[in-house]
């Protein structure tokens, strides 16, 4: 039998009734029909299992943009049955669903599953046969890890960082920069790749606190030191970096060794609330670390900063916001504290720079880089893929799926805006009450 997506279009599908065919069949065409560019299905070699074919335009004879193949009737049942997207990304790691082509195409898909409608009759039929599948779905049956975190305590929050950033050094050593630098570059000229953009990133954090020679320059979530390392290398500071996983510490404190940079570097494993004044800092960043933070303790955390800087010193927080308040049970909430960042929460732009008003800082500039990121994660998501063999050396092939889902999806939230990053510069007043010097123009940040 013919089963090729042209000779089986969803058109011709009708399904057969009283048979194990006829219902997936049924189900198949209620979930897939409308979905804009669907191409055809076609009968998979396992009892039940399809395979879906879809392209932006069936008109044009093109090859389609992406196939998903799913392992069996019972996994389509199911997603159908829930309508929850998130049941779709579990479904893909365990292996039960598999995604040939574009991935970023594929991952449309999600927004068709949460609005479909079934008619009440189907609805009710595909729940009576869910009610006689038992066990766990079928496929891998690999447990994922996750991690339940509440109060964002000293204990729960380096409990996350080491769910998070713990995984192996090796597996992010293949789809990061040279220089390890995870958070999102700037790409300041058209042609750049990722290395070039992640440099200028570095360069353009240090422009904008005017690093000097001799300064002291604290790094909260110092990673695996990319930031420390290039603030001392060209710009002459003495860099203190703290960091709450204990592999990044290890390596950073290789790199800098090997970088020969010891006398003006220090990195140690601490939590930014547990740092002491002692002589304060001239200047202080914190780059894609606030997300950890937890929005009750944002008091604490800008506070902890202002005390931490000596009057007129500079801090730039860089980090990511949601464009809804608070940080709620939206899919993407859910999916990545789940299986991602256990503690990270979002908020609004305008939530976060008014937290740091009342700390008294004064804020100095705020740069969008919302699209910065978009262009990061996909770069990050090519490279994974480009790295999958060797990847599952280091993780699991569940986990390599998460991170694949995870960036691909914060990707398009980027590029959608539900996403944006911001580079927030401010200063903490002289002991008089009154700013801190600031240049007329922007024109220092730019080589």
């Amino acid at each position: 039998m013919d089963t090729s997506p042209s000779s089986r279009s969803l058109a011709d599908l009708t399904p057969a009734s009283n048979t194990a065919l006829g219902d997936w069949t049924e189900l198949a065409q209620r979930l897939f029909a409308a979905y804009p560019g669907a191409l055809g299905l076609r009968v998979g070699q396992g009892p039940g299992s399809f395979s879906g074919v879809f392209g932006r335009d069936a008109t044009q004879g093109q090859a389609p943009d992406f196939s998903l193949n799913l392992a069996s009737g019972e996994v389509l049942r199911r997603l159908i049955a829930g309508r929850d997207p998130l049941r779709f990304a579990e479904a893909y790691f365990r292996g039960d669903i598999e995604i040939e082509g574009d991935f970023f195409a594929a991952l449309t898909l999600k927004d068709h599953l949460r609005e479909m409608q079934l008619p009440p009759m189907l609805r009710f039929k595909v729940l009576l046969r869910i009610l006689g599948i038992g066990g766990s779905l079928p496929g891998t049956g690999t447990a994922l890890p996750t991690l339940d975190v509440h109060d964002h305590s000293r204990q729960e929050n380096r409990k996350a960082i080491a769910f998070h950033y713990d995984v192996s050094n090796d597996f992010y050593r293949l789809w990061l920069d040279p220089a390890m630098v995870y958070s999102c570059a700037y790409y300041a000229e058209e042609g750049f790749d990722l290395a070039q953009a992640q440099e200028a990133k570095l360069e353009h954090i240090c422009r904008k606190l005017r690093l000097q020679p001799g300064e002291r320059f604290l790094d909260i979530g110092c990673g695996w030191g990319a930031l420390v390392i290039h603030a001392a290398r060209h710009h002459g500071v003495r860099a203190h970096g703290i960091t709450l996983s204990e592999q990044q510490l290890a390596l950073a404190r290789q790199r800098i060794e090997a970088a020969g940079l010891t006398e003006q570097i220090s990195v140690e494993l601490r939590d930014y609330r547990d740092m002491a004044p002692a002589d304060g800092f001239d200047k202080i960043s914190s780059v894609g670390m606030f997300e950890h933070v937890g929005l009750k303790n944002l008091p604490q955390y800008f506070a902890k900063v202002h005390e931490l800087l000596r009057p007129g010193g500079l801090f730039l927080n860089h980090g990511i916001t949601h464009d809804e308040e608070g940080w709620g049970q939206a899919l993407s909430s859910v999916f990545i504290n789940r299986y991602v960042f256990p503690d990270g929460e979002l908020d609004l732009l305008s939530n976060v720079q008014r937290e740091m008003e009342l700390k008294r800082f004064e804020i100095l500039d705020v740069e969008g880089l919302r699209a910065h990121y978009a262009k990061t994660l996909r770069a990050w998501v090519g490279q994974l893929e480009q790295n999958h063999e060797e990847a599952l050396k280091h993780v699991s092939e569940a986990t390599w799926r998460v991170w694949r889902l995870y960036m691909a999806a914060c990707a398009m939230e980027f590029e959608s805006g539900e996403l944006g990053l911001y580079q927030i510069l401010a200063s903490k007043r002289l002991p008089q009450g009154g700013p801190a010097d600031q240049p007329a123009t922007r024109r220092y940040m730019y080589p």
